[in-house]
């Protein structure tokens, strides 16, 4: 079995096949998941919120879709990804509490959601499949040597995207 490396919430990594790469409980928070398919060069974001530029403290870069984004196909490129091969898939933004309807955090998990797909867009990135919104949390495993994202939710069959 190859090495799983973890990332954790408003973090980024990158891994090279046949590692695999993974982050736990995704709930209003979206994990975007990019490969190259012809160097197997994978990473994903677990990204909190969607817009760095609405947050005074914004150091960490991870924590936002914009900045994070950019941050993992820096170093997906460094490590030998090209950038116009690069696909995506994404999971999460959820809406976890019903409470999120009626205060500032209002669907914070579908802005995440609609984040990412439009930051993608505007990087050239393809988004190939996603599994967002509904009312659970996610945990996920990327595998970039086949472009396989696993799903898991409690209380959910196991899925793959």
């Amino acid at each position: 079995m190859s090495e799983i490396i973890r990332v954790g919430m408003g973090d980024l990594n990158i891994c090279k096949a046949p590692q695999g790469i993974t982050t736990l409980g995704l709930g209003s928070c979206v994990g975007i998941a990019v490969r190259d398919p012809s160097t197997k060069i994978g990473g994903m974001l677990h990204a909190m919120l969607p817009d760095s530029t609405q947050i005074r403290n914004n150091s960490n870069i991870a924590k936002f879709v914009d900045t994070g984004m950019d941050e993992l196909v820096k170093r997906m490129v460094a490590a030998g990804a090209n950038k116009n091969r690069l696909e995506a898939k994404l999971a999460g933004g959820a809406q976890m509490f019903q409470f999120q309807k009626n205060n500032d955090l209002i669907g914070v998990g579908e802005r995440n959601a609609e984040a990412a797909v439009k930051k993608l867009k505007a990087m050239g990135i393809r988004l190939l499949a996603q599994d967002t919104g509904l009312n659970y949390g996610r945990t996920v495993i990327f595998y970039p040597e086949t472009g396989v994202y696993v799903i898991r939710a409690v209380g959910k069959p196991e899925k793959e995207i």
